[in-house]
């Protein structure tokens, strides 16, 4: 067999498990998941899982792939959530799948401005100009009444979830709509940092002066990597809002929320589109499964708070083992773990 066509039977073969696999993604989202899964099921955990993991995408671009540390997911979350909101609720116009975007457009051109010191600034430097959009959003969302449409609590609940003549607003219709919008960015993220646009984004990652060298223009390619990893998580922000919690409000968006995204790529790894998911899973589930076994083990002994400090001292270990054993992830272990079945 000659090296050619066995090159065309592997691209092949490749290519008829990549449609497998869309296959099955789009069977379990559209058809298993909304008619199988309980509600319990649908709200603690996929509903979550779901913005969550289109967050981390948004800052595995940023960071995982373009090498710029941020701080500031959860800002860039809450203002594609109330720009989202305020757009519908203003403008009549524009149907909702507008809003959520344009609500995006609107976390991107945040995440320019505030992208800006990257041209000079790098690591902790950098990482902590972006902290500052953390503290600078929430001000602006709690001392402003006119996002929150004169609410004096901040907490306003979220549009109906209505495209056309179709409404969403079920637990079943939430998560159909949540994971159409995550399904469709994967592609588009995915196809993304498949194209020179991509490798743009590791050369930069790698060696700065390097990619200036081979014709990289690196301002422009960080600014739209923070303008690009904004939207997406200006998207996801609107998702959080609308399909999970189903109230728009700044103590949504905490920095709590920022550090937990940066967790879940850090624990599913980085550079990768299904480490996103992978740490995302982990962060959702993980916590109930630990409260779970804490009362079946312990009853009553342990309260709340306790359990919420133990909850995040085992994830602190673990993102410590990850970084010294394994700085590739939960993914890695995914993928090394999938050959060996093979």
């Amino acid at each position: 067999m000659s090296e050619q066509t066995l090159a065309v039977r592997v691209v092949s073969s490749d290519r008829r498990k990549i449609a497998f696999l869309a296959f099955a993604w789009l069977v379990t989202g559209y058809v298993l998941v909304p008619y199988l899964a309980s509600s319990y099921v649908l709200e603690a955990i996929l509903l979550p899982f779901l913005s969550l993991s289109l967050a981390a995408l948004g800052l595995n671009i940023l960071t995982g792939y373009c090498g710029q540390l941020s701080l500031g997911s959860a800002a860039f979350m809450a203002v594609g959530a109330f720009a989202a909101y305020n757009i519908n609720l203003r403008l009549p116009g524009v149907p909702l799948l507008g809003s959520i975007l344009l609500g995006g457009l609107c976390a991107a051109g945040i995440g320019v401005v505030f992208g800006l010191p990257s041209l000079r600034l790098r690591g902790f430097y950098l990482a902590v100009s972006t902290l500052a959009v953390q503290f600078f959003v929430q001000w602006v969302l709690t001392h402003f009444p006119w996002f929150s449409n004169g609410n004096p609590s901040g907490v306003i609940s979220a549009p109906s979830l209505t495209v056309g003549p179709y409404t969403f607003d079920s637990v079943q219709g939430r998560f159909v709509f949540a994971f159409t919008i995550v399904s469709a960015l994967t592609l588009l993220t995915t196809r993304l940092v498949a194209s020179p646009i991509g490798s743009d984004f590791i050369a930069v990652r790698d060696n700065e002066m390097a990619a200036r060298v081979i014709g990289v223009r690196v301002l422009h390619t960080k600014l739209f990597a923070f303008a690009l990893s904004s939207f997406v998580i200006g998207v996801a922000g609107a998702l959080w809002a609308f399909t999970y919690l189903r109230t728009v409000e700044p103590a949504g968006f905490n920095l709590d929320r920022s550090f937990q995204i940066l967790f879940i790529i850090i624990i599913g790894g980085l550079a990768s589109i299904r480490g996103a998911f992978v740490g995302a899973a982990f962060m959702v589930v993980f916590p109930l499964m630990l409260s779970r076994a804490s009362s079946l083990l312990l009853g009553t002994l342990i309260d709340s708070g306790t359990l919420e400090m133990a909850e995040r001292m085992i994830i602190g270990m673990l993102i410590i083992v990850l970084l010294i054993k394994e700085p590739d992830g939960l993914d890695k272990l995914v993928r090394q773990l999938s050959r060996s079945r093979s």
